[in-house]
């Protein structure tokens, strides 16, 4: 099955996207915050980091940093009400991520979902 790591301060959100992902058959790991989701990934391994940008004690931008140095081959998708090139441009040129900006439908997710983990 595969494990999806998702930090999502915004509670109503982050139970949505918990039970969206886990009726489409995936292993999910959710925190409300960018650190609790880190400390996590320190203990395993996710094939996938579904995360927020904004959120308190590390920022999803950070956590990619911090994921890349432990788990290159971890694929993730940024969720966020924010626009994708205002973010975008403090990452590392080679960062490659997927994008989905809020609000979006349970089929958007789920197609995000499948094509970072299928590409």
């Amino acid at each position: 099955m595969t494990k999806i790591l998702l930090a999502e301060d915004d509670n109503d959100m982050r139970r949505f996207l918990v039970k969206a992902l886990q009726n489409a058959g995936y292993d999910v790991a959710s925190f409300d915050n960018g650190l609790s989701a880190y400390n996590r990934l320190r203990e395993e391994p996710f094939e996938l980091l579904l995360t927020d940008i904004v959120m308190p004690e590390m920022d999803g931008p950070t956590l990619l940093g911090e994921l890349r140095q432990r788990n290159p081959n971890t694929k993730v998708v940024f969720v966020s009400g924010y626009a994708e090139d205002a973010f975008a441009r403090n990452l590392p040129q080679d960062a490659k991520f997927g994008f989905l900006p809020k609000p979006f439908s349970l089929k958007q997710l789920a197609q995000a979902v499948r094509e970072m983990l299928d590409g």
